[in-house]
C-alpha cells in the first residue's frame, strides 16, 4: 500500500512564494508519475503539473512560468515550487503517485493567498 503525504502548505500574500512537498511512501521501487492537483471551493479538481519517471514535467496553462514541480532528494518525493502567487491559486492542493498503474491521493494540504 502506497501511502501519500503533502507538506508546505498556508497563507501567504499576493505575490508570495510557497514549496509543497509531497512524499509516496510504501512503494518497492520509483512511481511512474507524481502529480499536483488542486481543488478550490465550488470548482472543479484541477491540474497543476506532473513529472514521469523520465523527468519530463507539464503544466496547467494558469500556472505555467510561476509554478515548478522537480524530484525531491529522497525516492518518490517532489516539490512544487509556487511564485507570484494570486488569490486565484487558493486552494487544497493534492498530490497523486502513480505506481503500478494505480493512482495513490494524499489528504491534501490548504494554500490560501490573501492580503
Amino acid at each position: 500500500q502506497v501511502h501519500v503525504l503533502e507538506s508546505g502548505g498556508g497563507l501567504v500574500q499576493p505575490g508570495g512564494s510557497l514549496r509543497l512537498s509531497c512524499a509516496a511512501s510504501g512503494a518497492a521501487s520509483s512511481v511512474s508519475l507524481m502529480a499536483w492537483y488542486r481543488q478550490a471551493p465550488g470548482k472543479q479538481r484541477e491540474l497543476v503539473a506532473t513529472l514521469s519517471s523520465d523527468g519530463s514535467t507539464t503544466y496547467g496553462d494558469s500556472v505555467k512560468g510561476r509554478f515548478t514541480i522537480s524530484r525531491g532528494g529522497a525516492k518518490n518525493t517532489v516539490y512544487l515550487q509556487m511564485n507570484n502567487l494570486k488569490p486565484e491559486d487558493t486552494a487544497v492542493y493534492l498530490c497523486n503517485a502513480v505506481y503500478l498503474i494505480k493512482g495513490y491521493w494524499g489528504q491534501g494540504t490548504q494554500v490560501t493567498v490573501s492580503s
